[in-house]
Order: structure tokens, then sequence, then C-alpha cells
């Protein structure tokens, strides 16, 4: 998921873009490689250029039109207007300054070249003028990284510096332990084109501030150079006992360590042949990562044979090292760098840490026929093999499925009742949707508003549900999918995306819904095919009265359809390029959301809080929505305690007309029979935000 920013001075969350080769400016012919992309005004600049959004803080007009104000567009120059710039004749692009009396259009290099103009201040280390401002934090300081208020500036090179950053620079010239036979020159201006432009140990852009050495056409950035200067040595370290030296140059080299191309700056070791990146260097040797139970040691070399990582699925280098379990005798292993991701590594290291062995049974055996389940401790269970299909109406206390024909358990004093499967649950496991250990927890006695699945974001009924501690749960469905994942919808296996911890500037659209995944993701990135958990989970068939015992099966979609098709429960047209489901024998086709609704794992009865409880809609006379007026199509309907008379289609209605839940930031989807703006992204919602996004 992109990661959006606030930018001060304009009034939409911008889009960070990082790294980026040719980054096209919106406000300049620069190549700068970072910048923003506003979705909703549709432009680009990249982040050396954003001091244009406070402009007016320092410059209220320009010598050439003294009178009036001038402010910054975002979408080009107004049509009734000539598009050139009114000073130098260029075309203007979408980030201009404007004067609405005058109809004037500016573009920003003429801005820029006003403020040169005011630039006062001379200081030894810079070959231009620069303006002491205040950008209210717009910019980053290009010493520290951090933005500043007051600070000095270039408007022609960009350069941003604290003004408490500036003693940095009294020294033009210093020496440095990594490259110790010539002094190294302060650059304001960025690396010269003749040089690698990044920095020649992290690889990190210099930017416009750096260390250069021009007979060995050396640089260094802030960090390397004074800030955070790495070790010239490394010793101690848990991966390699021999002391490793710094090889300060550009090198092209397989790190040793974790099995990747690096191309500067290695650690070596002689004695051994041994090479490796500097960030390798301080690599855990014992952890626990949430793809596999038990725990992992750094061993190098792996040794020969075919190994796949358990993360990313790709092979592994058997003469790197890796991570690998001693107690798996089917060659557990994980490239070193897929084990230390953020999203698979709890940041503990447990080398020296004994190992606790801890009780994940979740039920005591009592007899052959009996148990005593946790979820369920002041009763026994009897296991029932008879075979006897049960009614649909009853439902497993776990996963809130129909018991059917299956093998259960059942309490003979009360209504609990569990498919032996889920009753061998285990209490505590290691999952990929957490780095810490899940939890099953009894959640039958929670209303529904608490219990949301982190993964599916949609809220369960009853059932069981993983947690992590208090904060993160599970539904069974998310909690049981295995890597790499198998769905029907794809010939290649799907593995998991965690979409919030990852910044690739990829936007991932569901297949199942067309929507955009802001959370967890299962994808395939060589295809660029991806699943939200709520369509991954979705079941293959189901089962709804009104069409007696014909099944209705999931329908991937079916782009090349022609004509339309029409949901036979709210009457509504569908989108034959996204999910449905349909009956083979009667030929009928249903949304989605009109077969199973808000909810997951639901019960009918069940409250939702202490004012609405979820009833099934499943009578021949439906109730009215309260808010949208149409009889409730959805296969659940929410009716409040104390009006008799009131109920709501959906959780969208429910919120819609409730005032006082108006301000709630809440993820849902807009039924199909509702007629609202639809908006095709999966946004965050606030009600009192009018027009109403669909999500």
């Amino acid at each position: 998921m992109n990661k959006m920013v606030p930018l001060q001075g304009h009034e939409h969350p911008l889009s960070i873009l990082s790294d980026r080769d040719g980054l096209q400016c919106d406000a300049c012919d620069g190549s700068y490689r970072d910048g923003y992309f506003c979705d909703e005004c549709k432009f680009t600049v990249h982040k050396k250029c954003a001091f244009v959004f406070n402009t007016q803080e320092t410059l209220f007009e320009h010598p050439l039109h003294v009178g009036h104000g001038l402010k910054l567009l975002t979408t080009g120059a107004p049509g009734n207007t000539d598009p050139k710039c009114h000073i130098c004749g260029k075309n203007t692009k979408c980030l201009l300054f404007h004067c609405s009396v005058c109809n004037l259009n500016l573009d920003i290099e003429c801005m820029v070249d006003a403020m040169c103009a005011r630039a006062n201040v001379e200081m030894a280390w810079h070959n231009h003028p620069l303006l002491l401002v205040n950008l209210n934090g717009c910019l980053q300081c290009d010493f520290c990284g951090l933005r500043f208020r007051n600070g000095y500036f270039c408007p022609l090179c960009r350069l941003t510096v604290h003004e408490r950053c500036v003693s940095v620079f009294e020294s033009p010239e210093i020496t440095h332990n990594c490259h110790a036979k010539h002094s190294l020159k302060l650059l304001t201006e960025g690396a010269p084109d003749y040089t690698d432009l990044k920095c020649h140990l992290c690889g990190v852009n210099t930017g416009n501030l750096l260390y250069h050495c021009d007979i060995c056409k050396f640089n260094l950035d802030p960090d390397c150079a004074i800030k955070r200067p790495p070790p010239v040595s490394l010793s101690n370290l848990k991966i390699h006992e021999p002391t490793l030296k710094l090889m300060p140059r550009l090198v092209s080299f397989v790190c040793d360590a974790c099995g990747e191309k690096g191309d500067r700056a290695p650690y070596v070791c002689l004695e051994c042949d041994f090479m490796i990146h500097g960030h390798c260097a301080d690599l855990p040797r014992v952890i626990h990562i949430n793809r596999h139970e038990h725990r992992v040691y750094y061993t190098y070399p792996l040794g020969p044979g075919e190994w796949k990582c358990g993360v990313c699925w790709e092979g592994i280098d058997w003469s790197c090292g890796a991570y690998s379990c001693l107690t798996c005798p089917n060659n557990y292993a994980v490239h070193s760098r897929c084990a230390i991701r953020d999203d698979v590594w709890d940041g503990e290291e447990l080398d020296g840490v004994p190992e606790q062995v801890e009780d994940i049974e979740p039920f005591k055996t009592n007899d052959d026929n009996t148990i005593t389940h946790f979820a369920h401790s002041e009763h026994n269970l009897s296991l029932n093999k008879d075979g006897i299909a049960l009614e649909e109406s009853i439902l497993c206390d776990a996963c809130v499925r129909p018991i059917g024909s299956n093998t259960f358990y059942c309490c003979s004093d009360c209504s609990f009742i569990l498919h032996e499967t889920c009753a061998n649950l285990p209490k505590k496991k290691r999952h990929f949707l957490s780095t810490k250990p899940l939890t099953l927890t009894n959640m039958n006695t929670v209303a529904i508003e608490y219990n949301k699945c982190s993964a599916c974001l949609q809220h369960c009924g009853r059932g069981f549900m993983y947690r992590e501690h208090y904060s993160k749960k599970f539904d069974l469905l998310c909690s049981t999918i295995t890597e790499p994942f198998i769905h029907g919808s794809h010939s290649h296996p799907l593995l998991f995306i965690n979409n919030v911890e990852r910044d690739d500037e990829i936007i991932k659209t569901c297949r199942g819904c067309g929507k955009r995944i802001e959370g967890m993701v299962l994808g395939c990135t060589k295809c660029s095919f991806y699943l939200d958990f709520r369509c991954a989970t979705l079941p293959l068939t189901v089962r709804l009265d009104r069409y007696d015992d014909h099944p209705l099966t999931l329908c991937y979609g079916d782009e090349k359809a022609s004509g339309k098709y029409w949901c036979d429960v709210c009457e509504r047209e569908t989108d034959p390029e996204t999910w449905f489901y349909t009956c083979e024998h009667c030929g009928v086709t249903l949304h989605v959301f009109c077969v199973l609704g808000d909810f997951k794992c639901v019960k009918s009865g069940v409250p939702f809080n202490n004012e609405i409880e979820l009833l099934s809609n499943s009578s021949s006379s439906r109730p009215t929505c309260s808010n949208c007026h149409c009889h409730c199509p959805g296969p659940f309907t929410l009716h409040e305690y104390w009006h008799y008379d009131r109920f709501y289609c959906s959780l969208y209605c429910l919120i819609r007309f409730k005032e006082s839940w108006k301000s709630f930031n809440m993820k849902f989807r807009i039924p199909p029979w509702i007629n609202e703006p639809r908006h095709e992204d999966a946004v965050k919602l606030i009600l009192n935000c009018s027009p109403l996004p669909r999500f």
C-alpha cells in the first residue's frame, strides 16, 4: 500500500514515491528521484520542490506583478486563461501560480528566479546565495534528514539545511577512516556526473550534500561521513568468528551471509574467503519466525541439497548462509533476509534462551468417548461417530458451519457442539498473519461489534478466533490458510503479502471484488494477481432456502460475457468481471454480498452490541430497512432491541441511520441494492463526510 502523508499547504494526502528513476515533476524539469503523488489532483512533485506549497509564507507576490497575491494551482492553468507563463512564455505545468484578478499565470521556475533574487545569505560552503526561511516543516534538512522550520534554503538547487546543522560545514574538507589516503571535500550541489550517484558505502542516494574525493571518484553521504560512520572492522560476530575488514570500494560480490548480490563496500575475511554486506553483520543466531513452529538457526553454509525458502518459496543457494530447522527431518530452511523481515520475525534473539515447551492440546481425554475441552470446561463432551446427518440449523460452536454428517463432539447437558476437526484445533499456533504466537479463544460470549477479523476485516457473529494478545483477532477461515495457498481462481500458488508493512508503491486490486486492497493480501506477484482475505475465504458452494437443494457455486468472473447479468436477490445488475454466485440448474446469478451479507460465522439472534441484534432473514415476509426503506434482501438483518419495528438491511444502513454512530471510522461495503455514489478504492470511511465512498 502506498504510504499517505499530509503536505503542509495542500488539502489532500499524498502518496510517497521513493527512489524512482526518471521521476517527472509537475513543478520543475529537474531529475530528483523522490517525490509525492496526489491521486485527487493527478500531479507529481519532487520532494525537493514541495516548498512551493509554503511559498506564500515567504513570498506573497512576484516583483514583476506587484499589487496582487498569487495562488498556487495544482490542476493546471484555468481554461479561460493563456496556459503559457506570462513572464518566460513557456507552457505551464499542473503546478503553477495564478492571479485571479489579472488571469496571470506564472510557472514555478519563474517564481524560483524571483526567490533567488531575494536570496542574500552568503555561505562559504555553497556557491549560491541562500534564503533564511521558515517552511513549517515542509522540507527535510539535507544533513540530518529531519523536517525543519527555520533554516537555509537555496531555491536554485533545492538545498535545505537547519540553522543548527550549519556548523557541521565550517570545515569544507574532512579525513575519514574509510578513505584515509585522501581528504574528502564537501559538495552541496550533488555528486558529479562522472561518479556513482550513490554513497560508496551504504548505497543510498547522496542528494545535494555529500563528501567527495575527486581523485578516486569516491562519495560518502552525511550519514556515513559524520553521523554514523561504519566501523572499519567487525569482531565477535554471531555469524562469523574471525574479524572482518571493510573494503570501501565499488565491487560486485555475492554475500555469503544472505546469498544476495552486492555492488559496494563488503566486509571481508581473507583467511576464509568470506564476504558479506554490512547490514548482514548483525544477523541473529537463533530466532522464531511465524512460518514455522520450531526455532530456526543460522547455518553457514547451508549444505548441499535442493532448498526452498519457507517464506518466499524461491530457491536457496546452499553454499551461502540461511536459517534452518534442526528439529524437522524435511530440510526446512529460510533465506537470511526473509527470516528477519518485520512481518516474519518478532525481533527477539533466542541464542542462550532456554526453549519452553507449551501445552497446545485443546482438550483432556477422560475415556475412550469423552473429553474436557478448554472452551467448555464445565461439562464433558461426547464423541459421536454414527455419521448421522444433523439438521442444517445445527451449527458448530467453533467454525459456525453446519455439523452435517461429520463426526462431532457434543455436550449432553447443553447445546454446545463441535466438529471433531474443530475440537482438535491447537490452543496456540504460529501463523504468517502475526509475528507473535496466536491463542485460540472462544468468542461466543462477545458481541459482534468486537469480533472483527484483522485479516478479512469482517465482523464475526460467533465461534472461535485466534488472538494476538488483546489486539489482533483472526477468524478460523483466515487463520487456517497455509502457504503456498492454492486457489481455484489462479493457476499459481499465492503467497501472503503484508500490504501494510510494504512500501512498493504498487496498487493491489482484488480480483474477486475489484476493490483496492489496503491491508493483508494473498498474491502472485509474477502475474500481478491479488486476493483480499474476504474473497480468498469465500465458500465455494452455498445453499439458500429459496433454491431448495440446488447449491450455489462461486464463479470467478467472466470477462468475455456479453449482455448483462442480474442478481436474483436484489434485482440489480452484477459485474461479470467480478466474482458472483450462480446456480447451474436454475441459471441464476447472485451478488456475493446478497448471498453472504456483511458478517462472517453468524448465528441468528446474537447481539451486535447492547442495542442491536442480528436476525436471520429467511422468512417469506421481509422487514423494511429504516434507512434505505427497501425490503431487506440480504441473509441477515440488524434489529434494535428497544424499537420493535426498526430494522436495518446492512451495517452500512445501521451506521447511516444512527446519528450517534456517524463518527465511527469503520470499513464495510455498500450493499448493491443501495443507490449511493461508488468509489473504486477501498478506503477508511468516516460517515460524517459526504459523499460516501464505497468499500
